[in-house]
């Protein structure tokens, strides 16, 4: 059995970290997905692709996967970019700005 262990991305919808912190092992495919030819669902008889496991840590999801024999390829997370933009919105209007007020 192979596994995936990363540390997820956050959402595009947030602007907060919530839900990133833990390190998650997900289970690859065994089978592929096939399509049902009378309702044109996708479904797969594969039921470990959803089960979804998080730890605290790498190593302890490293050492999960240990235990049970399962084979786990290790993602790291990329770091995140520093936010350069200093100031707020009210800089947008303020009277010492060195660029032309353009609206």
């Amino acid at each position: 059995m192979r596994a995936r262990i990363y540390k997820p991305a956050r959402n595009a919808m947030q602007s907060g970290v919530a839900k990133t912190r833990n390190w998650v092992l997900d289970y690859m495919p065994a089978s592929a997905r096939e399509v049902d030819p009378l309702m044109g669902w996708t479904s797969s008889g594969d039921t470990q692709t959803q089960v979804r496991l998080s730890f605290a840590s790498k190593e302890a999801a490293l050492d999960y996967a240990r235990e049970h024999g399962i084979e786990a390829v290790v993602t790291e997370p990329k770091p995140r970019k520093p936010n350069i933009r200093v100031g707020g919105y009210g800089e947008n209007f303020a009277t010492n700005r060195r660029g032309a007020w353009t609206h």
